[in-house]
């Protein structure tokens, strides 16, 4: 499937699609929930929280105002990259080239430095509590998946496009994303930031306050069920997406 795919969208539209225009309108952008450099943390802590780290927001905040007095950890220094690179995503285009410098930067606690900011070279699954439970595609075809990703991407962000149908292909792009699994690790985070990234790139700044990581992490069984849909890359069916493609306006309620 290519992320530039309209097949669900009519179902999409009748099923939450048509709510999102409302829910954008009525959402509170104001610096009421926060400031923009909070939302930015409380994103990174919760995308971590969703990969088993275990610094919670209220923790790390209280970190961060008593630094003096604490020495960082690997998890407080594993969120303080992750912030990093969310700063970088929010004063540069969506590119290819720039992920891969995303990656590059918050990977740096989980990924030696060869493997940082570039594509996997070996097989990657990904395993629950029964075993495998995805095989990701072959590092050999990885490379040109990615092109054709980013030539999608490419094309979604200089088309016109109307609010339900950026959050549509934004949920898309952090499907497709997941399912490539392009990285030896960090394919969570990467996906996650890549779909904020592409929702501002075409609505604008603000829409980087909106709390999808949050939402991922408090519903974080029905994520996973949902970007499940298939045992492998080939045998993918997304003829059931739409119940992860429902999840990311959700949060906007």
């Amino acid at each position: 499937m290519r992320i530039t795919d309209r097949k669900y969208l009519d179902t999409y539209i009748q099923s939450i699609g048509k709510e999102i225009p409302g829910l954008i309108k009525n959402y509170d952008f104001s610096e009421n929930k926060g400031g923009f450099d909070y939302l930015t943390k409380s994103s990174a802590v919760y995308s971590s929280n969703i990969e088993g780290n275990s610094v919670d927001l209220n923790s790390f905040m209280n970190y961060e105002l008593s630094k003096d007095k604490f020495k960082a950890g690997k998890e407080i220094e594993e969120i303080e990259n992750l912030i990093e690179a969310y700063t970088f995503a929010q004063t540069n285009k969506l590119s290819e080239q720039n992920l891969l410098t995303c990656h590059k930067i918050f990977s740096k606690t989980f990924l030696i430095s060869s493997k940082r900011g570039k594509y996997r070279i070996e097989p990657v699954g990904v395993f629950g509590k029964e075993g495998l439970a995805y095989m990701a595609v072959e590092p050999e075809f990885v490379v040109q998946e990615m092109k054709t990703f980013f030539n999608d991407v490419e094309e979604l962000i200089t088309s016109n496009l109307n609010e339900i149908e950026v959050i549509y292909f934004a949920s898309l792009i952090h499907l497709r994303f997941a399912h490539i699994h392009p990285f030896r690790d960090g394919n969570g985070r990467a996906a996650r930031l890549l779909e904020k990234w592409f929702i501002t790139e075409k609505l604008g700044r603000d829409f980087w306050k909106i709390p999808s990581e949050e939402y991922y992490k408090n519903n974080q069984a029905r994520y996973y069920e949902t970007i499940n849909l298939g045992v492998n890359y080939y045998e993918l069916n997304y003829d059931k997406c739409l119940g992860f493609l429902d999840m990311l306006p959700n949060c906007l309620r």
